[in-house]
């Protein structure tokens, strides 16, 4: 019986990380799954538009059925929230990703989304949403781990370095695989890519700080919240690709890869992972979540050698490594942060003595039952006065003994 009750915690405990693995797996799948689409001709534009298409009927139902008492107002304030969400993720974000992904490589791709936490951190100081003060360790850890990131960052853009074979990948031609295609993947303009991918990651920080006013009013509503960005972020899409593609044959989608890639991004990576996320954050903060974001580029590396036979350069390594340090060292000095911010809200569970009418107290645990403690006391005392007082009125020659 003890064993199976160890053996039950084990696995209660191990959920999220079995939870935050898996979606791992999931982004690396949409990685390469779109880099595959993207190779074969098919637009990031429309790609794009599929994808929320796809994500924004999987989540409406959900918030209709669960969210559906007390939505909030949608004024005239909320709606250019939603409106600018919806341009900064899906249309921004998006598309300049894909873009970068189809100019560089899946693996390229993912160790330049870790900058994210370096680059929120930026943002919100910048929105003056985060205090810095130099002389605390985790201001000092959050301001080296940026400009740490910024550095691997830097160093992937601008230098490229020999090739770097792997043991499984030596004897697999570039040709044997869907990788190369008339879409001209093998000149691949790494400047220009990064610099796509830098901007995606900008709008994706940016998201995240307006996106923290926004959930002050859907905060009981979240899905509500993510079913009208990705649906007002679709028909932003939907006009962008119109001004951008003027070929009517780019919308045309069978039951290919393309058809495949859009599902697979929109039902997974729009949809249920962010239900899991949401669990996994409310159980063990955003902090845990982000952690495993490396992960993601591991696998993609793994895959990308045996599906796309990619070519890994040094220079990618070096700053995937700087880039993984970088986002470590900030995610500690947030860890840090929210430890102390839990410390200030929480009562200590020291005991502490308060002196109260005379009489000392031991105050430990739940405020709320040392509060009502405190009251009864109070009012026994009140009591005992109100008694006291009485007595001395109807005996006033004779002393009265308190012992």
């Amino acid at each position: 019986m003890e064993k199976l009750r160890c053996c039950g915690n084990f696995l209660e405990s191990s959920k999220p990380y079995f939870a935050m693995i898996s979606l791992q797996f999931g982004y690396a799948g949409m990685n390469i799954i779109t880099k595959v689409s993207l190779n074969r001709g098919m637009s990031h534009y429309v790609l794009v538009v599929y994808r929320h298409a796809f994500a924004t009927a999987v989540i409406a139902p959900f918030a209709l059925i669960f969210e559906r008492k007390g939505q909030p107002k949608i004024t005239f304030s909320v709606f250019m929230q939603i409106f600018i969400l919806a341009l900064l993720g899906p249309v921004i974000d998006q598309n300049f990703y894909y873009a970068g992904l189809k100019y560089t490589s899946p693996t390229f791709s993912c160790a330049m989304s870790n900058m994210l936490p370096a680059m929120t951190f930026v943002m919100a100081v910048m929105c003056r949403m985060e205090k810095i003060d130099i002389k605390k360790v985790r201001c000092q850890a959050k301001i080296v781990g940026t400009m740490v990131t910024v550095a691997g960052a830097m160093l992937m853009t601008l230098y490229k370095g020999p090739i770097v074979e792997l043991f499984w990948s030596k004897n697999v031609h570039p040709r044997q695989s869907h990788a190369t295609d008339t879409t001209g993947t093998n000149e691949k303009d790494w400047v220009k890519g990064s610099i796509f991918l830098i901007l995606a990651t900008l709008a994706w920080a940016s998201l995240f700080v307006l996106q923290a006013k926004a959930l002050k009013t859907y905060k009981n509503h979240q899905l509500s919240l993510t079913s009208l960005v990705c649906f007002v972020g679709t028909l932003q899409a939907i006009a962008v690709t119109f001004v951008m593609e003027h070929k009517v044959s780019v919308w045309q989608i069978g039951w290919d890869m393309n058809l495949f890639a859009a599902a697979y991004a929109g039902i997974v990576t729009s949809s249920i992972s962010y239900y899991v996320q949401g669990l996994v954050m409310k159980k063990r903060g955003p902090v845990f979540a982000t952690a495993f974001s490396p992960l993601m580029m591991i696998i993609v590396a793994i895959m990308g050698s045996f599906i796309l036979a990619e070519k890994i350069f040094l220079g990618g390594i070096i700053g995937a490594i700087l880039i993984v340090i970088g986002l470590y060292s900030v995610l500690w000095g947030k860890h840090k942060e929210n430890k102390e911010k839990e410390g200030e809200e929480e009562i200590p569970e020291a005991v502490k003595s308060i002196q109260a009418n005379g009489n000392t107290f031991l105050v430990s645990g739940d405020i709320e039952a040392n509060q009502a403690e405190l009251i009864k006391e109070e009012a026994s005392n009140k009591l005992s006065a109100v008694a006291i007082s009485n007595q001395c009125l109807n005996h006033p020659s004779k002393p009265t003994n308190y012992n």
